[in-house]
């Protein structure tokens, strides 16, 4: 199969309404658990959902899209993350691609995996851009790093890793949940789904 023929198949109809799908449900989520000033974030349930089921390529589309969009309607704070969003819809594919989303021990494995690549890209966006403190509940975590004596940088690492690896790994067992409760109809039609989650 040639590399357009993938992509084809990878881009379908389908994988494209599920997109813009997943994009929506990233945004309404996410911006309701930034209202709460909740740790964690859970605006990638749609990012990891379309890496699973349609591939790394559509999975890093996907958190790029949200995040741009995101921040063009409402927090500019959320496009700078946009390569952070990327990767975990990347890294989610991959690890469906793997087997790492077959059982829900798998999920988790694989919640902790995108736990690191997200946070090798995300430390960076949050010290030099930002200072370390983004305004959302995580920032909590930073200042108290910080009272305790630790250095900025350690703190964001501390911060970025400990928030995210509960938020991703929930995340990524939620989405295996979701998979298993999704009719077989559904998920056949998108290209990556029999040999991720079968």
């Amino acid at each position: 199969m040639s590399r357009i023929e993938q992509l084809k198949k990878d881009f379908s109809t389908t994988t494209i309404v599920f997109i813009a799908i997943a994009i929506v449900i990233n945004i309404v989520v996410g911006q309701m658990v930034s209202l709460l000033k909740l740790p964690i974030f859970l605006d990638s349930i749609g990012t990891i959902l379309v890496g699973v089921l349609a591939g790394p390529l559509a999975g890093g589309l996907t958190g790029l899209l949200t995040n741009l969009i995101w921040g063009i309607i409402s927090s500019p704070v959320a496009a700078a993350f946009s390569p952070v969003a990327m990767v975990i819809g990347i890294v989610a594919g991959l690890c469906a691609k793997y087997g790492l989303f077959k059982t829900w021990w798998l999920a988790i494995v694989s919640g902790v995996i995108i736990t690191v690549f997200n946070a090798i890209v995300a430390v960076p966006i949050r010290l030099y851009m930002f200072g370390g403190i983004t305004g959302s509940g995580a920032d909590f975590m930073t200042a108290y790093m910080l009272a305790l004596g630790k250095d900025l940088f350690g703190s964001v690492i501390i911060t970025v890793f400990t928030s995210n690896l509960l938020d991703k790994v929930f995340t990524a067992v939620l989405v295996w949940g979701i998979i298993k409760a999704l009719p077989l109809r559904t998920t056949s039609r998108l290209s990556r789904a029999d040999s991720t989650i079968a």
